[in-house]
């Protein structure tokens, strides 16, 4: 099947949100730091928003930002995502000269799984990352099946590997398939903090008293205190940097 691409539209954030709400549990919207800097996707960096369509169907979409980064990228930032979509503004406003594309997330509509979207919309991400004299690409990975062993640590989780050598998680897979490299882990990627009460609205669930608790797609359990009426949940993702060309 032909996809049509689709590379700085505005109309990228419709069916970014349309995707992401079918996709994203619901907790996962209520991060500070990324709704913070979210609207300079849009507004300031366009250009690395792309998605692919087939028809009526929005097919994929992904986010990128573009920031500095002179360390070693063994040396990349335990808050991940966070740090990623603030250094992006930041450095923006510096005006800096952007040498590393973030990539902040691939939405793949569930109808399209299994055709080897995930492999194309890597490949644009590369291209888009060269096109603008960017020739290397990070991401703070969110594992897809870590949500069914949330007890286990994120470091155990990386090293699963299957037969043939390749890890075991299906999306990390695929990021060393074409390519990537693991550079390590962002145990503080994402920071979620709420009320007992809006926990109880995101998830459906009722907490009862204080305590570590398994949440439905939740990568770690979400720790409750109701003496402080909060509910904090850090997602831990896996940094992995592509080489373009």
């Amino acid at each position: 099947m032909n996809y049509k691409k689709i590379i700085g539209e505005g109309g990228i954030e419709k069916m970014q949100r349309a995707l992401g709400a079918e996709i994203w549990p619901e907790f996962i919207q209520h991060d500070e730091t990324v709704n913070k800097n979210w609207p300079h996707l849009y507004d300031d960096f366009l250009n690395y928003q792309f998605a692919l369509s087939a028809g009526t169907d929005v097919v994929a979409v992904a986010n990128a930002v573009p920031l500095h980064w002179r360390r070693p990228f063994a040396e990349l930032p335990d808050s991940g995502l966070d740090w990623a979509m603030a250094k992006a503004v930041t450095d923006r406003e510096r005006g800096s000269k952007p040498n590393v594309l973030i990539g902040i997330q691939i939405l793949i509509n569930d109808e399209y799984q299994g055709r080897g979207i995930s492999f194309e919309m890597l490949k644009i991400m590369k291209d888009i990352a060269e096109s603008n004299g960017i020739n290397t690409v990070a991401l703070p990975v969110r594992p897809t099946q870590k949500c069914n062993f949330p007890l286990i640590t994120i470091a155990d989780y990386v090293n699963w590997l299957k037969q043939d050598g390749l890890p075991f998680d299906p999306w990390l897979r695929v990021h060393l398939k074409i390519g990537g490299e693991i550079a390590g882990i962002c145990h503080r990627s994402m920071k979620i903090s709420g009320s007992v009460a809006e926990w109880e609205d995101w998830t459906g669930l009722k907490f009862p008293g204080s305590g570590a608790f398994i949440v439905d797609k939740a990568l770690v359990p979400v720790t409750i205190d109701k003496r402080k009426n909060i509910g904090k949940y850090l997602e831990p993702n896996v940094w992995i940097v592509h080489k373009t060309g």
